[in-house]
């Protein structure tokens, strides 16, 4: 249900994204940044982590692989609203666990959801 709902929001248009958010404005324009930080957590050990990934790149967080397809970030707030869109995948499974855009401001909008591990998008870096 929460991934269908962030499928919906992540296809709309900007302005339509402006107005669910309660923004005055009509359109929110947004720039592609080359690198997104996320954070992780370790639930069993307690462990946080930031990674950096550019466009393209993987990275793992314990067994689970960690794709960046974009992060994008409104042209007026460059430091916030960024959202990110991830490939997770936990080694030697091939259906990935998440496939989507992750938003920095709302992060229980579009979650991983795994037994073990939590990933959130902090900023995009241009």
């Amino acid at each position: 249900m929460i991934r269908a709902l962030a499928l919906v929001l992540a296809l709309l248009p900007a302005s339509a994204w402006a107005q669910y958010r309660g923004s005055s404005t009509s359109q929110v324009r947004t720039d592609t940044g080359s690198s997104v930080v996320l954070r992780g957590l370790d639930r069993m050990t307690g462990d946080v982590r930031d990674m950096e990934l550019a466009q393209g790149e993987t990275a793992a967080l314990g067994r689970l692989q960690v794709t960046l397809g974009e992060c994008r970030y409104p042209q007026d707030n460059p430091a916030g609203d960024a959202f990110a869109y991830l490939v997770i995948r936990e080694a030697g499974k091939e259906q990935p666990e998440f496939a989507g855009w992750m938003v920095a401001a709302a992060p229980a909008l579009s979650a991983l959801e795994h037994r073990r591990y939590d990933i959130w998008v902090m900023r995009c870096n241009n």
